[in-house]
């Protein structure tokens, strides 16, 4: 498939009701970004980026620090809510801090993986960046039946099936676009260069979780409105939107409306 093609229409993303069963305090932020070109680099996130990874190595944490942060530990709970083993399979926020804590600087990507990654090390949640061009019609966060087909990140020839009842990004065409929550991302919705059709995640499963969430897409929303300019690629994105409990879906990519003055 040429990932630059993008598919159009609207795409409903729904958190299921035993997602919240279980992890009631589960907050999904999003923001669908139609058409954006997708840059190797810029600047001011790289600059972000750096500033991010430059804050957590001052503060010198070991691996058993990173997993204590209240916003990682909550995050280690509700992978055992679901039978996962966090030490295994740490959440995508933890593996990320934990990179970073031990000195390391994260490989830069792209644009906008980078963009997700400064976000991520700055809330302590797992932020990622999902290219939708090949999606449409519903995405569903939900158990796994265990007969969706996953295409691993970087090893598409090499397809999966997540184990029953393991979280995953689900489409209507039973492919799972991620393993056990948002461990990994598929192949399918990596971001790559190039004009793309987006869409950021921003999950939270702590107590004070909406307002941290809140926080973090409006930092992602300045960043992207900043990529390119007013009424370039980074400025057509939509509102974010914020999934939980008493909201649990909501329907992206709808007809084009103004932001608000900023």
């Amino acid at each position: 498939m040429d990932r630059s093609t993008s598919t159009t229409g609207t795409l409903t993303v729904t958190v299921d009701d035993r997602l919240f069963d279980r992890v009631p305090g589960y907050v999904l932020g999003l923001i669908a970004v139609p058409d954006i070109d997708v840059a190797a680099a810029d600047p001011a996130v790289s600059s972000s980026l750096t500033d991010a990874e430059d804050a957590l190595h001052r503060l010198s944490l070991g691996k058993a620090d990173v997993s204590a942060l209240p916003t990682v530990a909550a995050w280690r709970e509700a992978y055992r809510a679901f039978d996962v083993n966090p030490n295994r399979f740490p959440c995508a926020a933890e593996s990320l801090l934990r990179r970073v804590a031990k000195g390391d600087r994260l490989p830069r990507v792209n644009a906008l993986v980078d963009l997700c990654n400064a976000a991520s090390l700055t809330a302590r949640l797992p932020v990622a960046s999902c290219d939708v061009g090949d999606l449409a019609g519903e995405l569903s966060v939900r158990p796994a039946d265990g007969d969706e087909v996953y295409l691993p990140l970087g090893a598409p020839d090499a397809p999966e099936h997540p184990e029953p009842g393991e979280i995953v990004y689900a489409d209507g065409r039973g492919r799972a676009h991620s393993r056990r929550w948002n461990w990994r991302q598929s192949d399918v919705v990596k971001t790559d260069r190039g004009q793309r059709r987006l869409l950021i995640t921003v999950e939270a499963v702590h107590d004070g979780g909406r307002e941290a969430v809140d926080a973090a897409l409006g930092r992602i929303a300045d960043a992207l409105d900043a990529l390119e300019g007013p009424g370039g690629p980074g400025g057509r994105r939509q509102q974010p939107v914020v999934l939980d409990r008493s909201a649990p879906s909501a329907v992206l990519f709808t007809a084009p409306a103004a932001l608000p003055a900023r």
